[in-house]
């Protein structure tokens, strides 16, 4: 059995994704290949090869990857799947993007967000917003499988894997990249921060969340938001915290003035120390939260700043 993990990358350096899917990769109990499909990405695949565990990088380069373009990058995929028993991406909008075509042309299942392998064929998946775990079994040749990053640590560097570079399929011509609006902060990325400090609906306004702002700079943390928050208009939508947002696990995770409806819990739950503001004792964020603090969200952040130096 060999497994495939398919690189998420922007052609100058893997994303932290990648590492994770290789951990949980390794876990199938089979050798790890890594893809990486890509425009001058040799320095992504270079890195790849140093993956701890990481046996081979195949590197597929082409102007028509440049972009990650899914009908591109799952037609590569499929040239190669033949000769595996697992395809692995992580469950990002890159990874959900591309392996439910791979499993549609395949015609097997795909198995989206596994949290943990228990064994080659069989794997632990949230549903229910996280308050439940399914036990999954598949009985298909080949395995199509995205990788809820949370659920597993980051794969050491330390390798030497060998880099084979292999032809790229022809432009499917079925897209074209048009655009991209990125957004610049100098905060950490949401998802590969290690503190992050999220504000909800009790903020009142997005001109409050100025408050958190202090706070955040202290810790060199990146900020969130919940549903609420984010559906009133305070903030963007790529500060979503949940379900429907990004699933971050840092090793701190502040909230202030979130109740915690699910949706939310099942985005941040698996943080390794949980902080909770919120003026409701009642709150269900106080049910995850490993401290919670009962009060005034406008009085008790100041002097948490204060406190902090």
């Amino acid at each position: 059995m060999t497994t495939l993990v398919i690189a998420e990358h922007d052609n100058a350096g893997l994303k932290g994704s990648t590492l994770n899917t290789v951990t949980a990769a390794a876990q199938c109990g089979a050798d790890v290949h890594v893809l990486v499909a890509g425009y001058n990405a040799g320095a992504v695949a270079q890195a790849a090869a140093q993956i701890a565990g990481v046996s081979k990088v195949l590197h597929a380069d082409a102007a028509h990857f440049a972009d990650g373009l899914a009908e591109n990058i799952a037609e590569q995929v499929l040239a190669i799947a033949s000769g595996y028993s697992h395809i692995l991406a992580p469950a990002t909008a890159y990874g959900k993007n591309i392996l439910p075509r791979v499993a549609a042309k395949l015609d097997v299942s795909q198995i989206s967000e596994i949290t943990k392998v228990d064994s080659p064929d069989t794997f632990e998946r949230p549903i229910y917003a996280g308050n439940a775990i399914a036990t999954v079994q598949s009985t298909d040749t080949i395995k199509v499988i995205t990788v809820r990053t949370t659920g597993f640590d980051a794969a050491a560097t330390g390798g030497s894997a060998a880099v084979e570079t292999i032809s790229a399929v022809a432009d499917s011509g079925k897209s074209a990249f048009v655009s991209r609006e990125v957004a610049k902060s100098d905060r950490p990325e949401l998802t590969a921060a290690k503190v992050i400090v999220s504000g909800g609906r009790g903020m009142g306004s997005g001109e409050n969340f100025k408050i958190l702002e202090p706070l955040a700079d202290k810790l060199g943390a990146a900020m969130g938001a919940s549903r609420a928050a984010v559906d009133a208009g305070f903030v963007p939508n790529d500060w979503q915290v949940g379900q429907t947002g990004k699933i971050v696990a840092p090793t701190l995770y502040i909230a202030v003035g979130i109740s915690g409806a699910i949706q939310h819990l099942a985005g941040m739950k698996d943080s390794k120390t949980i902080v909770a503001i919120n003026k409701d004792p009642e709150a269900p964020i106080f049910s995850v939260a490993d401290y919670g603090i009962v009060g005034d969200l406008f009085e008790i952040v100041p002097q948490l700043v204060a406190e902090l130096g």
